[in-house]
């Protein structure tokens, strides 16, 4: 009856390195709700990964502007042909300030400044994927609570028909218009329902516990949660191809950045055997005559021994690995994609069965044991199977929601394009 997930683990591992970071925020008022969008707000705003993410986009832009600024230019003084002998004095040497300038190569500079706008985009797009996947676990999590709290209801209805009914077959035994061992076949259920809603109530805390954990506030114990499963598929997700979205997903936008940083940096390894000049011009006097003199020079390194062959020889190699990781995710897309609709279409289809079909034969079924059992047709024994069978029907139908739920954000997350949720 309990409803099983490995998605609970893997969303509490998951909120627990990303909440470690930081102090969690203050818990939600003990007489709120907290609605699905709420919790994205929450998440959001509060979850130290993310400001993380953020702060790495500021590093590179920060990066980037630099990497196109020059060099500060160098104060120079000199002092040349200063007799130290016959009683020479300082001011008889040749004495010059002025300043000296790298002139860095035509071209350098502009490359530096596009590998940086890259380093901005593949950061950004990072931080964007990471968004993305928040929402998505935001909302699987939440929709585990969900699933969960109705599950308790199921199971807490479950318990009270099952202690009437050992309330009933007790009498039944005492009134000698039983055998003893319906009383135990009673007592028994009974027992299993209470195990049984234990465990629930368990994986009810612990899936509040997670979704905390990526809201970054201490506790939902008190909250409300607010909200229903979609019982229904999304048409619009039904209906959507691969080429409607892979293009602008954080993850194809982050891969193509690295390649237009590869290129870039070849383009850039090229020039870089081509020296930088430096520039300089100074003022002064004269020794002894006192006239006032200006200098210029320039330095030119001799690039006779850097050929840069190593530095181009790594810009191909990152080319090459760069082009090989663009198509790998474009893959890991498309199968994520395809496998995340299959698993939509086959919740959707079973959640229209239990919904069609499967429940309503087993309200009926449960009716009419009701009705025989008040009648003298049918054992207690046939009705306490029958309204197990019912309850057992009711949770596996919220576990199928949920499943539908979780394909849904997963759906989302790819789609790159939320869809508000009931």
């Amino acid at each position: 009856m309990r409803i099983h997930t490995h998605f609970i683990g893997l969303l509490a591992a998951v909120g627990s390195v990303a909440a470690g970071s930081a102090d969690p925020g203050p818990s939600p008022s003990a007489a709120g709700v907290l609605t699905m969008d709420d919790a994205i707000g929450l998440a959001l705003a509060n979850q130290p990964a993310l400001t993380a993410a953020g702060a790495r986009v500021d590093a590179a832009g920060g990066r980037a502007w630099q990497a196109g600024r020059w060099s500060n230019p160098e104060l120079v003084f000199q002092v040349e042909e200063w007799p130290v002998s016959n009683g020479g004095q300082f001011s008889d040497a040749k004495q010059t300030i002025g300043v000296a300038q790298e002139l860095p190569w035509p071209g350098k500079k502009k490359l530096d400044r596009q590998i940086g706008a890259s380093d901005v985009r593949f950061s950004q797009a990072g931080l964007e994927l990471y968004r993305l996947e928040l929402v998505r676990d935001v909302k699987a999590a939440f929709s585990t609570v969900l699933a969960l709290d109705r599950s308790v209801e199921v199971g807490e209805h479950l318990v009270l028909v099952a202690e009437s009914s050992a309330e009933s077959s007790r009498k039944r035994v005492e009134a000698g218009a039983t055998a003893y061992q319906e009383q135990l076949r009673a007592e028994i259920q009974l027992e299993q329902a209470r195990s049984e809603l234990d465990d629930l109530r368990l994986e009810a805390v612990a899936a509040r516990e997670t979704l905390a954990l990526l809201l970054n506030v201490r506790n939902l114990e008190q909250m409300r949660i607010e909200g229903s499963l979609a019982e229904q598929p999304e048409d619009r997700l039904l209906q959507a191809s691969v080429s409607d979205w892979i293009h602008t997903h954080p993850s194809m936008v982050a891969a193509r950045a690295r390649v237009d940083r590869a290129e870039l940096g070849l383009r850039r390894a090229r020039l870089q055997p081509y020296p930088d000049v430096t520039a300089a011009v100074s003022g002064g006097r004269l020794g002894e005559t006192d006239q006032s003199i200006v200098q210029f020079g320039f330095a030119i390194p001799l690039p006779l021994l850097d050929s840069a062959k190593g530095h181009k020889a790594e810009a191909f190699a990152d080319i090459e690995e760069a082009d090989a990781e663009l198509a790998v995710v474009r893959r890991e897309l498309e199968r994520a994609w395809a496998v995340a609709l299959k698993r939509y279409q086959a919740a959707s289809s079973q959640v229209e069965g239990y919904r069609q079909r499967i429940l309503p034969k087993a309200d009926e079924a449960l009716r009419l044991v009701q009705t025989g059992f008040a009648d003298g047709k049918f054992g207690l024994i046939d009705l306490l199977d029958t309204q197990r069978t019912t309850a057992e029907t009711q949770l596996t139908y919220q576990r199928k929601l949920l499943q539908l739920a979780i394909a849904r954000a997963e759906l989302e997350a790819l789609f790159h394009a939320p869809v508000p949720q009931p």
